[in-house]
């Protein structure tokens, strides 16, 4: 199995930008899938999640960051609009094969597959 982020880059505050993670591997097809991020000197944070069908989103980007899920393609994505420089980061997917219960599907220690991570860079 294997997860691909792509879909980063440079931009503007008050810009957008949209990630996309796909997922490869045989028939394999995630329950639960996250987004988190990691700026330099901290620790890894979860963004967003979509759990069977269920969002969450952190207190930092809820109502500007949008998580969806393709099932036909096996593609999450994360709209990003009203970028901040703070949200400068190290974004990376992750994925699940069974859906977590809501107590545990902001850990990042509840998903067992990662992507490689796509750099995201917000300027001021």
């Amino acid at each position: 199995v294997q997860l691909q982020a792509y879909g980063g880059g440079l931009v503007q505050a008050g810009g957008s930008l949209k990630l996309s993670c796909g997922v490869s591997g045989g028939s394999f097809s995630p329950n639960a899938m996250g987004w988190f991020r990691q700026a330099p000197g901290k620790e890894r944070e979860y963004v967003a999640i979509w759990n069977a069908g269920t969002t969450y989103y952190s207190d930092d980007v809820r109502g500007r960051f949008t998580i969806s899920r393709d099932n036909t393609k096996n593609t999450l994505y994360l709209q990003m609009n009203g970028l901040k420089p703070e949200d400068t980061a190290v974004y990376y997917c992750a994925a699940n094969r069974n859906r977590i219960n809501a107590g545990g599907a902001r850990s990042e220690h509840r998903y067992t597959y990662w992507g490689q991570g796509t750099q995201v860079t917000v300027s001021s």
